[in-house]
């Protein structure tokens, strides 16, 4: 287990980014699929429920400081990207946001990514 309080603001910022973006890919699986028509398209329900699952995992790969953090971040990233094209392709508050958190989390992601490689 890594000390927490040692972590780089980088890491730090990736677990939180991770830790929301599982959050809300959690949640607009639901919406999306009330929503229904092309929302719960099973290809659109699938990527967010993969970026929730590796998002989660990303998160406590770097609290317990794996060997295979950096290899789980450069994943996280893709996964994350794809989602939000895929939620782009919706023209609703709550899809622009998912899509957002997403890039956000990408982009933490591959900012903690080298720092993951010296670990």
């Amino acid at each position: 287990m890594i000390d927490v309080a040692k972590m780089s603001q980088e890491t730090k910022a990736c677990i939180n980014a991770c830790l929301d973006c599982h959050e809300l890919c959690k949640k607009m699986v639901s919406h999306c699929l009330h929503q229904g028509g092309a929302h719960a398209e099973p290809g659109h329900v699938e990527i967010m429920l993969d970026c929730s699952e590796i998002c989660q995992i990303s998160a406590h790969f770097m609290l317990r400081g794996s060997p295979l953090l950096r290899r789980t971040c450069e994943v996280c990233a893709e996964v994350c990207d794809r989602c939000a094209s895929e939620c782009d392709r919706f023209d609703d508050e709550r899809t622009n946001m998912c899509a957002e958190v997403c890039r956000a989390c990408a982009e933490a992601c591959r900012d903690a990514s080298p720092v993951a490689r010296a670990a």
